[in-house]
C-alpha cells in the first residue's frame, strides 16, 4: 500500500487496483463487473465462468489486508441488469456475508442501473463524504473533489522493445479515477481523450508499486 494524498485527505493506493481510506476505514473499488462471463455466454461467446468468484477472492483479500470496515463500490458492480440474479449460490452467499458484516454501498453505474435487487448493502446514485464526491463517472463540469471509476484506465508504455500495460489510477487536483478491479475487465488507455476531458489538463497516470507511487504526466 502506497500513500496517496487527494483533496486534503490521506489514502493508500493498492497495486491490486483499489484505494483504502484509513480515516474512514473504507475500501474503495470500482467496476467489479460481476457475471460478465455469463453475460457473454448468453450470446455464444464462452469465457471461463469463474470471474465473479475470482473478483470476490480479490475483494476479500483486500478487506483482510487493509482491515476495512466498509466497502464502497463505485458503479458497474454487475455487468448488466440481470447480473445479480445470475450469481451462483456460492458467489451469492459470499456477497451476502460481506455485505452483512461490512458497511457496503453500491454506487449506481451505467451497466448496473437496472439491477432491481442487490445482494445486501445499500444503494446510492452518488454520495459526498468529507468534501469528496463519490460517483461512477467523472463530471468534468463539477469543480468539487471527486473519486470515480467507469473508464478502466490502463497505462501503456513501450520500453526497450517491450510493451507494458498496467492498471492505473488517473488523477488531477480535483479528480481521481480508479482502475477497474473486476477479473475480466479490459482497459482504456490512460491518455485517451475521454479520460483527459474528464480529468483535466493536469492529468497524470498513478501507478502504485511496492514502496512508492509512480507518476506519469498525460498531457
Amino acid at each position: 500500500m502506497v500513500p496517496l494524498s487527494f483533496a486534503g485527505h490521506k489514502f493508500l493506493a493498492l497495486p491490486e487496483a483499489a484505494l483504502f481510506w484509513p480515516d474512514q476505514g473504507v475500501l474503495l473499488v470500482a467496476d467489479l463487473h460481476f457475471e460478465k462471463a455469463s453475460w457473454y455466454a448468453r450470446f455464444g461467446q464462452f469465457l471461463p465462468p469463474h470471474d465473479s468468484q475470482a473478483t470476490l477472492d480479490m475483494v476479500e483479500a483486500l478487506v483482510e489486508r487493509t482491515g476495512a470496515r466498509a466497502v464502497w463500490s463505485l458503479g458497474d458492480s454487475f455487468h448488466d441488469s440481470d447480473g445479480a440474479a445470475r450469481l451462483d449460490s456460492r458467489a451469492h452467499d459470499r456477497l451476502i456475508s460481506l455485505t452483512e458484516r461490512l458497511d457496503w454501498i453500491w454506487i449506481t453505474g451505467n451497466h448496473d442501473g437496472g439491477v432491481t435487487t442487490m445482494p445486501g448493502g445499500r444503494r446510492a446514485a452518488e454520495m459526498e463524504v468529507e468534501g469528496i464526491w463519490l460517483r461512477h463517472e467523472a463530471d468534468p463540469d463539477d469543480p468539487r473533489p471527486e473519486i470515480s471509476g467507469h473508464f478502466h484506465p490502463k497505462l501503456r508504455l513501450s520500453l526497450r522493445g517491450w510493451h507494458v500495460s498496467r492498471r492505473c489510477f488517473v488523477g488531477s487536483a480535483t479528480k481521481l479515477i480508479l482502475p477497474a478491479l473486476g477479473a475480466l475487465t479490459g482497459g482504456l488507455d490512460a491518455g485517451h481523450g475521454e479520460i483527459l476531458r474528464a480529468v483535466g489538463p493536469d492529468a497524470a497516470a498513478l501507478v502504485p508499486i511496492a514502496d512508492r507511487l509512480l507518476r506519469f504526466p498525460l498531457s
